[in-house]
């Protein structure tokens, strides 16, 4: 499986990653929310093992923003709290299971065998997307048109994510930079015109005249030409 540590303390982070690796599976981890909440947007994963207490956004919103954007999304959650009140938190955010710290190595195993068993029965997210000419492998991170391919950002991939997903209406700019960046208190909403620019030049026909990624005057960006902006 490909698995998502969240894990602000370095020596269990390293230690988890380094016991996933050994079980066989592909681990990548992050040590705050808002990493946390970039990389499970912009990234498919198998599963999240997400600790509650994190820097940047607590574990519960990241289970929540992440729940939100990906229904199916398997969730691990780990806490040193194990008072019924936070498992019951934990439950309310959306997360499919719960370890409290210290745990045995042998059970964080066998929850993780049985949640990607779970998520192995359920559907799948579309990872293609096709308009206006444009093939977007979202997996792959690559937009083609004909036989020509490049490759896009996780950057440019969350951007594609976030606006397909809430295709029915427009999505502004601050909103792109809390759920794609993490809500990153320095950065600015020129940072969202910047990416979508280079976007453009990826996956339009006509940069110029985009009709992938449109702009909603006065709110922001919206997906396909069904909108008002230009």
């Amino acid at each position: 499986m490909r698995i998502l540590i969240v894990e602000d303390e370095r020596s269990l982070r390293e230690g988890l990653v380094d016991l996933l690796a050994n079980d066989g599976h592909e681990v990548e981890a992050v040590a705050d929310g808002p990493a946390a909440v970039a990389a499970g947007e912009s990234r498919i994963y198998d599963l999240v093992v997400l600790d509650l207490m994190l820097p940047g956004l607590d574990g519960l919103e990241v289970c929540r923003r992440l729940r939100q954007s990906r229904p199916t999304q398997p969730i691990l959650m780990l806490t040193a709290r194990g008072a019924e009140d936070d498992k019951v938190a934990g439950f309310a955010a959306g997360a499919d299971d719960y370890v409290s710290k210290p745990f045995a190595v042998r059970e964080l195993l066998a929850r993780v065998q049985a949640l990607g068993r779970r998520a192995g029965a359920a559907p799948a997210d579309a990872e293609v997307l096709e308009l206006d000419g444009c093939r977007i492998d979202l997996g792959r991170h690559t937009a083609g048109r004909g036989t020509t391919s490049v490759q896009l950002t996780p950057l440019e991939v969350g951007v594609i994510r976030w606006l397909h997903r809430h295709r029915t209406r427009a999505v502004s700019r601050p909103e792109l930079l809390e759920r794609v960046w993490g809500a990153c208190g320095d950065l600015q909403t020129r940072t969202v015109d910047m990416t979508v620019a280079k976007l453009r030049q990826k996956i339009e026909q006509d940069p110029a005249a985009p009709q992938i990624v449109v702009t909603v005057t006065g709110v922001g960006y919206a997906w396909g030409p069904d909108h008002t902006g230009g």
